[in-house]
């Protein structure tokens, strides 16, 4: 998240994430120790054991949606990470009872196309995000 190429994506909300080391025990509490199925965290590596990326979903109590999010670090894009990573997520996701899951994307992100590919329909859109569905069941 500090890798401002990878965050690229993320330009319209600032791009990299600070994660100091005092958050890390706590968030990996949440995401990875209490799993129950409404927070779902797993990276993603090549078959040299070397990690590309991440894919996680949660659920945004505000909307009462599963959001997904597929982070593919930027030198390794483009190999079919991300598609692969997308639809283990969307599994998982259909896996725990989930009926449905969402992104929201930059309207200029090109991962758009990727979404679509992977079944994601656009619910909506703003002068800032594309807002995408996958129905799972």
């Amino acid at each position: 998240m500090a890798d401002p190429a990878t965050m690229e994506y993320n330009h319209a909300w600032g791009g990299t994430i600070p994660f100091p080391k005092e958050k890390w025990e706590g968030w990996y509490n949440d995401w990875v120790v209490n799993d129950d199925g409404k927070c779902f965290y797993r990276y993603l590596k090549n078959t040299d054991g070397e990690f590309v990326g991440e894919v996680a979903y949660h659920i945004d109590s505000k909307h009462n949606m599963c959001m997904a999010d597929v982070i593919i670090a930027s030198k390794y894009r483009g190999r079919g990470y991300g598609k692969a990573g997308l639809l283990l997520l969307c599994e998982q996701a259909k896996d725990n009872g989930m009926d449905s899951i969402y992104d929201n994307i930059a309207i200029d992100n090109t991962a758009v196309r990727l979404f679509k590919e992977c079944g994601f329909t656009e619910e909506y859109r703003t002068e800032e995000i594309i807002m995408l569905k996958k129905q799972l069941v």
